[in-house]
C-alpha cells in the first residue's frame, strides 16, 4: 500500500495538556447515577405501594402477623425489581461511555505516541489504520484507500470510503466508528460531548421513560377505590355507634369492610403478570428489562424497524455473478478473490473470499494499487512461481469500464441493480509480461470479466413475522440510514408497504410537526434518516395516537429506542448502547420474536383485564354482607380473620390461575385495542358490578332463609360464608372464559384453577367441621343439605350473568 505523505507534527504535550484541562476528557458527560435508596423511595411515593404498606399496617395492628409479612414481604419483592430495572435503564450511557473512549494512536511532539481515548483532545493528529476505532470526530488531512463502518451511527451496511473533501463526510470521521481498510491521518476537531456520538449521548440523557397506560389506570383506579373505601369505613363506624351504641364493635365493623374493599390485589396481579410475562417470552429468547413494555407490545399500532441488522443479517453476501461476454463466472469470481487483500478485515472483501477460490499455490502479491482520487477501485498484482504476472481489478463500475473501454448497457445494468439494493462491483483482470510494473493501474490493458453483485441478505423468517404483524393490525415502518433504493428493495422483499414510496432524511428535516404526522401515517420507508430524526419520526407516531414499537441494533437507534413505547434491540449482533436503551432485547436476534412477544402481551392484557374484572366483582358480595347485616339488625358474620380467608382465594386466583390463561382464538387476528380506550371502561365496570351483585343476592337470600328458620349465629354465618366462598369460585369461571361461555371455559386446561378450587374446598369444609379451626371463624357445623344449598345459593349468582353474555354471542 502507498504510504502516507509527510504530515505536521501534532501537538506537544504542553499544549494538549492545557486542552485538557481547558475542554475535559474526551468522554461523554455523567449525569450521575442515583441511588438505590433514592430509587427505593420514588418507588414507594407511588399510590399502589402506599396502599400495600398500608394494608400491611392494618393487618399488624389487627395482630395478624402472617398477613402483614405476606404484604411487606411483597413490598419488598417488588420494591426490589423496580430499583434493579432503574438501575438497568441507566446503564446507556454508560455503554456509550465506553464506546466513545478507546485508545488512540496519535502524534505528539513529532512522534506517535499510543495514549487512553480520555486523553485526545481538540488539534490531535490522529493515526488511523485497519482494524481501529476512532476515538473523536477528526477532519482528514491525509488518506490511502481509507474506509470506514459508519453502521452504528448511520445504519448504513456498507463501509464509507474516505477522500479528502474538506466539509463533506466524506472527509470526515467520527468517534466510535470502525477503520476496515486503508489508512488515514486526521486532525480532532470535537471531542466528549462535542462528537456525533456525544449529541446521541444528549438525546439518551434528556429522554425519560414514560409509564404505560396500565400502570397510570391502575394507579388512579386504586386511588379512587382507596378514597371510597376509607367512605365507607368512616360511615359503617358511625352508622354502628349510632345503630347500636358500641364503639369499639364499631370500628371493628370498619375496618373489617375497608379491608374487604383494599385493593392490594391490583399491584400483585400486575407484578406478578408481567414478572411471570417476562419469563414467558425469555424461553422465547426475548429478555424483558422493563416488564410493562411485555403487557404494551400487546397494543402496538406501529413496528418502527431498522434495516440493517434488523431486518437484514448485518453482513455481506455475494448475491449475484454477472459474467462479461466471453467470461465464466469461475473466472470472475477467480479474478474477484485475487483483487481482495491477502486478510482483509472489510466485510465486502471476506464476503469474495468465502466464496472464491483459493488462490493459485506459490503466487506472491507483487505489487497492490489502492484507491485513490478518481481511481475508485483496487487492483493487486500477483506473481505466479513461473514469472508471469496476473493483475485483478475489483471497484466501482464507472472506473472499471472507463478503464476496459466499455460504456452503454453495462452502466445500465449496474444501476438497475443498486435500484434494488444490491453493491455491484465490477471486476477486470490483465497480464503483464516483463519489465518493472506501472505505477499507473491505466497502462494495463484490461479485459472486462463482469459484475459482483453484493448484499446484507434479508433474515429468512423477516417476511412471514411481517406478514403476521399485518394479519394483526400493526403497520412496519422501516427507518434506515440506507440510500432510498437500497430501502425500497429489502423492503419490498420483507413485505412492507411501499406504495407511498421513501421519505429522505432532508425530507423529514423540511416537514413542520403536523406535516411530518402526516406523512408517518402514510409512509412506511424512510432512508438517509440521522439520529435525531429517527427521533423525530417516533415522536411523531407518538404524538398522532400510536402506540409504537422500536426495534434497532446500533447506537443510532438508541434515542428512538428509548423514546419508543416499546423499544426492541437485537441481542446477539446490537451495541450495548441499543442493549441498554431499550426495554426488550431479542436474544437470538431473530425478528419473528416479536410476533410471539406481541402474541403474549395480548394474551397478558386479556388476562390481566378479567382477573381486574373479577376483583371487582368479588368485592361487592363481601362488602354488601359486612353492611347488609348491620341494617337488618342481624349478627354480623364477617370479620377480619373471615377476609384473611378469602384473600387466600383471591391472591392465588389473580396471581396464578388468570395469568396461567392461553391466548384465546383469534387474538392476532384482530386490531390492537384503541390505545386510547381504559382499562377499567364503562362496560367492564357495570359486568364487573352486576356479576358480584348477583352473587350478593344468593349469598344474601341464604344468609335471610338461614335467619327466617331460625338458625343459630353460628350457622348462619356458617352458611353465609359458605355461599360467599362458592359465589367466588363461580365468579373465577365466569371472569375466567371472558367473552366466551362459562362451559368453554371449562373444557380449557389450566391445571392452577382445580389446585385452587381443591385448596378452597378442603379448606372451607376444615373452617366448618373441625372445631379448633370452626371456633376461630365462630362457625357452627352445618347439615348436608344447608350446605348444598348455600353452594348452590352463591354460585347461581352468575347464572344471569352468563345468560346477558349468551345472548349477546
Amino acid at each position: 500500500m502507498t504510504a502516507l505523505a509527510p504530515e505536521p507534527r501534532g501537538l506537544c504535550s504542553a499544549e494538549a495538556a492545557a486542552r485538557l484541562a481547558a475542554e475535559g476528557p474526551n468522554a461523554l458527560p455523567d449525569a450521575g447515577r442515583r441511588s438505590a435508596l433514592a430509587i427505593a423511595l420514588e418507588v414507594l411515593r407511588e399510590p399502589m405501594f402506599l396502599l400495600l404498606v398500608a394494608g400491611a399496617g392494618i393487618y399488624l395492628l389487627l395482630g395478624d402477623v402472617h398477613e402483614a409479612m405476606v404484604l411487606g414481604a411483597s413490598v419488598f419483592v417488588v420494591m426490589g425489581i423496580t430499583v434493579v430495572q432503574e438501575r438497568k435503564s441507566e446503564r446507556a450511557l454508560d455503554a456509550l461511555r465506553d464506546l466513545s473512549s478507546p485508545r488512540a494512536l496519535v502524534v505528539r511532539d513529532g512522534a506517535p505516541q499510543r495514549i487512553a481515548g480520555r486523553e485526545v483532545v481538540r488539534g490531535d493528529l490522529l493515526l488511523l489504520a485497519e482494524g481501529d476505532r476512532v476515538p473523536a470526530d477528526a477532519a482528514l488531512v491525509a488518506v490511502s484507500g481509507l474506509a470506514l463502518d459508519e453502521s452504528l451511527l448511520t445504519g448504513e451496511s456498507l463501509p464509507v470510503d474516505k477522500r479528502l473533501e474538506p466539509g463533506a463526510r466524506e472527509g470526515q470521521v467520527y468517534s466510535g466508528t470502525l477503520v476496515v481498510r486503508g489508512q488515514g491521518r486526521a486532525l480532532v476537531s470535537g471531542t466528549g460531548a462535542r462528537t456525533e456520538l456525544g449529541r446521541i449521548g444528549g438525546f439518551l440523557a434528556s429522554l425519560q421513560i414514560e409509564k404505560t397506560m396500565l400502570q397510570r389506570e391502575t394507579a388512579r383506579a386504586v386511588k379512587l377505590v382507596a378514597a371510597i373505601g376509607l367512605a365507607l369505613c368512616a360511615a359503617v363506624t358511625l352508622a354502628y355507634v349510632a345503630l347500636r351504641g358500641e364503639w369499639l364493635a364499631g370500628i371493628l365493623a370498619g375496618i373489617t369492610l375497608a379491608m374487604a374493599l383494599l385493593p392490594e390485589e391490583f399491584p400483585v396481579v400486575l407484578t406478578v403478570f408481567l414478572a411471570l410475562g417476562g419469563w414467558r417470552i425469555a424461553r422465547r429468547g426475548v429478555l424483558a428489562r422493563r416488564m410493562p413494555a411485555i403487557e404494551t407490545l400487546g397494543s402496538a399500532t406501529v413496528l418502527c424497524v431498522d434495516k440493517t441488522g434488523t431486518l437484514t443479517e448485518n453482513r455481506m453476501a455475494i448475491a449475484e455473478l454477472r459474467a462479461a461476454p466471453g467470461a465464466s463466472e469461475a473466472a470472475l469470481l477467480e479474478a474477484a478473490g485475487l483483487a481482495c487483500a491477502p486478510e482483509p478485515f472489510d466485510p465486502m472483501e471476506r464476503a469474495i473470499l468465502a466464496a472464491a477460490p483459493a488462490r493459485p499455490p506459490g503466487a506472491q502479491l507483487e505489487r497492490q494499487y489502492p484507491m485513490a482520487g478518481s481511481f475508485r477501485a483496487v487492483a493487486n498484482a500477483w506473481r505466479t512461481p513461473q514469472g508471469a504476472v496476473r493483475v485483478a481489478l475489483k471497484g466501482a463500475p464507472e472506473t472499471v469500464l472507463a478503464l476496459c473501454g466499455i460504456e452503454g448497457a453495462a452502466l445500465e445494468r449496474a444501476r438497475e441493480a443498486a435500484a434494488r439494493g444490491l453493491r455491484l462491483l465490477a471486476m477486470a483482470e490483465a497480464q503483464w509480461e516483463s519489465g518493472g510494473l506501472p505505477a499507473d493501474p491505466a497502462r494495463y490493458r484490461w479485459r472486462w470479466l463482469g459484475f459482483v453483485a453484493l448484499a446484507d441478505p434479508l433474515r429468512a423468517s423477516v417476511p412471514a413475522a411481517v406478514a403476521e404483524c399485518r394479519r394483526a393490525g400493526i403497520r412496519v415502518v422501516m427507518i434506515t440510514g440506507d440510500y432510498p433504493g437500497t430501502a425500497l428493495a429489502i423492503a419490498a422483499r420483507a413485505g412492507i408497504d411501499t406504495a407511498a414510496g421513501a421519505l429522505s432524511g432532508e425530507d423529514v428535516e423540511a416537514l413542520d410537526a403536523a406535516g411530518l404526522a402526516a406523512a408517518a401515517r402514510r409512509v412506511c420507508v424512510f432512508a438517509r434518516i440521522l439520529p435525531e430524526q429517527k427521533l423525530r419520526l417516533v415522536q411523531a407516531l407518538k404524538a398522532a395516537g400510536e402506540v409504537v414499537a422500536m426495534t434497532g441494533d446500533g447506537v443510532n437507534d438508541a434515542p428512538a429506542l428509548k423514546a419508543a413505547h416499546i423499544g426492541i434491540a437485537m441481542g446477539r449482533r446490537g451495541t450495548d448502547v441499543a442493549r441498554e436503551a431499550a426495554a426488550l432485547v431479542l436474544l437470538e436476534d431473530d425478528f419473528a420474536s416479536i410476533v410471539a412477544t406481541v402474541r403474549l402481551g395480548r394474551r397478558i392484557y386479556e388476562n390481566i383485564r378479567n382477573a381486574m374484572r373479577y376483583i371487582m366483582a368479588v368485592h361487592v358480595p363481601t362488602v354488601g354482607m359486612s353492611f347488609l347485616p348491620l341494617a337488618l339488625g342481624w349478627p354480623l358474620f364477617l370479620f377480619p380473620v373471615h377476609i384473611v380467608f378469602l384473600e387466600f382465594v383471591i391472591d392465588p386466583t389473580c396471581s396464578i390461575v388468570f395469568e396461567a390463561e392461553e391466548s384465546g382464538e383469534g387474538a392476532m387476528e384482530r386490531p390492537p385495542r384503541d390505545p386510547r380506550a381504559p382499562l377499567f371502561d364503562g362496560a367492564m365496570l357495570l359486568a364487573a358490578l352486576g356479576l358480584g351483585a348477583g352473587v350478593l343476592v344468593g349469598v344474601f337470600a341464604a344468609s335471610w332463609w338461614a335467619v327466617g328458620a331460625g338458625r343459630s349465629p353460628g350457622e348462619v354465618a356458617a352458611l353465609g360464608f359458605a355461599a360467599i366462598v362458592a359465589g367466588n369460585l363461580a365468579m373465577i369461571l365466569a371472569s375466567r372464559a371472558g367473552r366466551g361461555s362459562l362451559f368453554a371455559a371449562l373444557a380449557r386446561p389450566n391445571p392452577a384453577l382445580w389446585w385452587v378450587f381443591g385448596g378452597a374446598a378442603a379448606a372451607l369444609a376444615a373452617a366448618i367441621y373441625l372445631p379448633p379451626a370452626a371456633a376461630v371463624f365462630r362457625f357452627a357445623p352445618l347439615a348436608a343439605w344447608d350446605l348444598a344449598a348455600a353452594l348452590a345459593a352463591g354460585a347461581s349468582g352468575v347464572l344471569w350473568y352468563e345468560a346477558v353474555k349468551g345472548a349477546r354471542r
